[in-house]
């Protein structure tokens, strides 16, 4: 997701976000341009995530749990 910087404290994101009010979120800031490097730390990061996160991941259910984590609301 993309980010205007307002002020030095605050943010205008491209789209709305999910979290509700108050909520510490980490937000990670990457530099604009199209270098070459970029890109290629860019493709690199996309791809880790499409393998951890993607269509292949296994579907888990509650029973298999062993402790739920009291921070997730999904």
């Amino acid at each position: 997701m993309e980010a205007k910087v307002v002020d030095s404290t605050h943010l205008e994101l491209s789209k709305p976000i999910t979290e509700r009010q108050g909520k510490i979120i980490l937000v990670a800031v990457a530099e604009g341009g199209e270098d070459a490097e970029r890109q290629q730390w860019l493709a690199a990061s996309t791809s880790s995530l499409r393998a951890v996160y993607g269509e292949s991941e296994p579907d888990y259910k509650s029973s298999m749990i062993r402790e739920s984590n009291p921070d997730y609301h999904g």
